[in-house]
This record gives C-alpha cells, structure tokens and sequence, in this order.
C-alpha cells in the first residue's frame, strides 16, 4: 500500500503540462505528500480541468481510526458512489512513490523502502477519486493487484498485494469522463519495462 509518494513541481508546471486553471493559491509546503497532508488533484470542471489541493484521506468509516488512503475494492459501497460519479474522480500527480519491502532486512531488522518512478515522464498520475467533507476537499487512489505472477512485476517483487493505478497520459480524459465500466478497464498494472526503482530517497 502506498502511503509516501513526492511531487517537487510548481504549481505552474502542473497547471500547463495538464490543461488546468490554477485554483489552488499556494505551492505545496513539503515536496512529498503523506497520508493526512494536502496533495494536488487535477479534477475535470467547467468544460476543462482544474488543479486543486486536496487532503489525502477519506474520513474513514465506523470503527476504523485512520483515514483511507488506497482504493482497493471497487465494488465497496464505500468507494462506489465516487467511482461511479465522473465529477469525483481526479488524477493525482506525482514524480516517485514509495513501496516498503514485505521483509525486514537482515542486517538492520527493519523493513526497506523502494521509490518507484517512470524515466520516460517526469510527472505523471495516478487514477484517484474525491469527496467533499467538512474539513475541505478529500481524495485517494486506486491500486491494482498484478496480472499471474506479482514477482515478475518490478513492483509486485517488492510489494506483492498491489501498486496504485498509473495512468497512461493518453487515458487521462477516459478516467475523468468515461462512465465507470469504462473507466475502470485502466485500473491495470503498469508495464514493468516503463518504470524503473530509484536508489536515492
């Protein structure tokens, strides 16, 4: 489950690599985003598209204490009514995401983490979906498990149970528009050979 992943870009950057009116005022104040800390979205609005800050986390359900990151089961009622909506499904940029090691290291007893980028794209996103909520605007984003084997899938071998969804740049419109049968075809692995593990943090 990806809990970490880093977006040291202006917003200005953003704003033109994806078609978008500025909403959101101010630069985020750490160059990486972590569960309960503003990220970026682009959402579809007005005709065109819009970058907004948002908090990333649903306010989590009963009898659960922290708020959701990752969307994991698609047909969870829980998820279903912003799945379902175009208006609530947004893209989230990033540059690198982490992924922990399911095994602790030997030598240090601690488990280890792996930054995850595409070489061929600097920026690019993931498929995330969004909710109001009384405190402001909150998102997360979908993870896919792997197709057969995870350890032939240069995330699946360090993290076996899933990896977020990455879009294709030219599957940004599909994800923000399509109704959600078709939107959902995208919630695939990324091919292994686009991506590559970055050693430094």
């Amino acid at each position: 489950m990806c809990n970490l992943y880093r977006l040291p870009t202006d917003r200005w950057e953003l704003a033109a690599l994806y078609g978008a009116v500025d909403t959101v005022g101010a630069d985020l104040e750490k160059d990486y985003v972590s569960p309960g800390r503003p990220g970026l979205t682009i959402t579809a609005a007005d005709g065109g598209r819009r970058l907004q800050s948002m908090r990333w986390g649903f306010p989590p359900p009963p009898n659960v204490r922290s708020a959701v990151v990752n969307v994991r089961n698609y047909a969870s009622p829980f998820w279903r009514s912003a799945l379902n909506n175009p208006e609530r499904r947004c893209l989230v940029p990033v540059t690198r995401f982490q992924e922990w090691s399911v095994e602790a290291d030997p030598a240090t007893g601690k488990k280890t983490p792996h930054w995850f980028s595409l070489p061929s794209r600097p920026i690019f996103a993931f498929a995330g979906v969004w909710r109001p909520t009384a405190t402001g605007p909150a998102y997360a984003f979908l993870t896919t498990g792997y197709d057969g084997d995870p350890a032939g899938h240069l995330v699946g071998a360090v993290h076996p149970k899933a990896m977020p969804v990455i879009l294709h740049d030219e599957d940004h419109d599909q994800w923000l528009h399509a109704p959600v049968e078709a939107a959902l075809t995208l919630a695939t692995p990324y091919p292994s050979q686009l991506m590559a593990i970055d050693a430094a943090t």
